[in-house]
Parts: structure tokens; C-alpha cells; sequence
């Protein structure tokens, strides 16, 4: 069955890298996907973030591309060219005006939400912050580990662990976070081979560098804002480029927890006209 024909509009909240595999998955059984994000990204897998487009106006992804726009004609245009209208649109004050049955909250804030179930008539809250009958109906497990992209339809998620997923035995030395509070410079690019002690980049003349070799396989856009201990990116030991630019098991598994509440919840499911 076509889902466009079955009318199934979907907000999602954030461009990073899981609300943008969610996104890919989604759009790639027909349904139509709108991205909502704010001014300043600060998703670091930008090869595999949808949120580039804030800065870069397209971003595709294996095929599928994002569009920048900044009206609901224009969002349903993109829609009709085969794409997904991204709006700079935190607060959803456009995005509501699409209709959408079901929406995402796929910011990974791990701490509570301001989206509330009245937001649509499919709430979907991925991670921790959500509360099935609070302010979702479904929650998707984003923790790795035995229960990852699984639908929650009562309680909510795991806790956050607060440790990154080992990565060839690498956890916390992967990741790059900021020495102090100031505007991000990059001096070297995601895909980019870099050593232990190698600089990345600097934040207010102070050195960001890499504590292991590998390869740059995410970094904050060059510009953006940051605060003292913030994840700037991370470095991926095995080096391979592959996965620098596809989307990781992480995100395809909560892109199809996603999928599966949706199609779950849809025989009862209220379409906006």
C-alpha cells in the first residue's frame, strides 16, 4: 500500500544523525517527511545529518535529499519534487500548519521535552524525556544493547548512560568535546586521517585535538557556538571511510522502531484532512 496515497504526514523534530536516519527510513516508504531544526545545528555526523542543509540550503543522504525552505508552499514543493522540506522551525509554529498525523521528537535532548501529545494525533518520542500518557503515545529505545529501536507503549526508555558506544574498544577518547566556551574554528574536515595529539580545531585560540588516530567520522559546523565540554565530533579508529557516510545501525534501528508505531498505530490513526 502507498502510504502517500494514505495521506501520512510526519513532523520530525531535529536533522541530526538518528532523527535523520528515522527521516531516511520514513521517506523511503513513501511517507511524506518534513524536518524541523533551529538556527545553529550542532549535529557533528554532518555527512549523515539532514540539519546541513540549515547551512548548505541541500543535504542528501544515500540518495535521498533535504531542502531548506522557509514556507508551507514551499515545503509542500519539495515534497512534490521527491524530497524533504526542512524549516528552520523549533517551535513547530509553521510545521503544524502541514497537518501532520504523526510527530517525532527525535532531538535526543535526554531530559524533558516540550512536545506534549496534543502536538499530533501520533506522538512519537525517541530515547529518554518521554513518558508514554504524559507527553507521547509511543517511546523508541535509543539506548544500544538488547531492546535498541524498540516501541514502548508503556513507561519509557532507559536511562542515559552518558558513556559513547565503545568503538574498537575506543568509548570517551573517541569522542572531541570543547576545551571552553567560544565559537568553533575547524582547521580539518570530517573524512580527514588524523594521529593521536593531532589539532582539529580551536575554540577562542585554544587547540581541540584528537587523543587517538583514526578517521574524522563527525565534526560541529565551522562557526557554531559552543560550551565548555560540549561533543565537537568524534574520531572512528577502524578508518573506514564507509562508514563516515552511511547511515550507522544506531539510527536504521530507531528508524524502524519508528516505523513500526506508526504503521502499529495506524488503523486507529486520525488523518488531518
Amino acid at each position: 500500500m502507498d502510504a502517500t496515497a494514505l495521506n501520512i504526514r510526519v513532523l520530525i523534530r531535529g536533522g541530526g544523525e538518528m532523527a535523520s536516519g528515522i527521516a531516511h527510513r520514513l521517506h523511503q516508504c513513501h511517507m511524506r517527511v518534513a524536518i524541523l531544526e533551529i538556527a545553529a545545528p550542532t549535529a557533528v555526523r554532518r555527512s549523515v545529518a539532514f540539519a546541513d542543509a540549515v547551512f548548505n540550503g541541500r543535504q542528501a543522504i544515500e540518495g535521498v535529499e533535504a531542502i531548506r525552505v522557509a514556507t508551507i508552499a514551499d515545503a509542500q514543493a519539495a515534497w512534490s519534487r521527491g524530497a524533504i522540506p526542512l524549516l528552520i522551525d523549533p517551535d513547530a509554529a509553521l510545521g503544524k500548519a502541514l497537518n501532520p498525523a504523526v510527530l517525532v521528537d527525535a532531538i535526543m535532548a535526554k531530559r524533558d521535552s516540550a512536545t506534549k501529545l496534543t502536538d499530533a494525533p501520533l506522538v512519537i518520542g525517541v530515547g529518554p524525556g518521554f513518558i508514554v500518557g504524559q507527553n507521547v503515545h509511543a517511546v523508541v529505545e535509543s539506548n544500544r544493547g538488547y531492546h535498541l529501536g524498540r516501541v514502548i507503549w508503556q513507561g519509557g526508555a532507559e536511562p542515559d548512560t552518558g558513556v559513547p558506544a565503545a568503538v574498537a574498544g575506543h568509548t570517551e577518547a573517541r569522542v572531541l568535546r570543547a576545551p571552553r566556551h567560544g565559537r568553533f574554528k575547524a582547521l580539518r574536515q570530517i573524512g580527514d586521517r588524523v594521529e593521536a595529539g593531532e589539532t582539529i580545531g580551536e575554540i577562542a585560540g585554544e587547540p581541540v585535538s584528537s587523543t587517538i588516530a583514526g578517521l574524522i567520522r563527525g565534526m560541529l559546523h565551522d562557526g557554531v557556538e559552543t560550551q565548555r565540554g560540549m561533543k565537537l565530533g568524534d574520531v572512528d579508529p577502524r578508518g573506514e571511510r564507509e562508514y563516515v557516510d552511511s547511515i550507522s545501525d544506531k539510527a536504521r534501528a530507531i528508524g524502524g522502531g519508528v516505523l513500526e508505531a506508526i504503521l502499529h498505530a495506524y488503523p486507529s490513526l486520525k488523518i488531518p484532512a
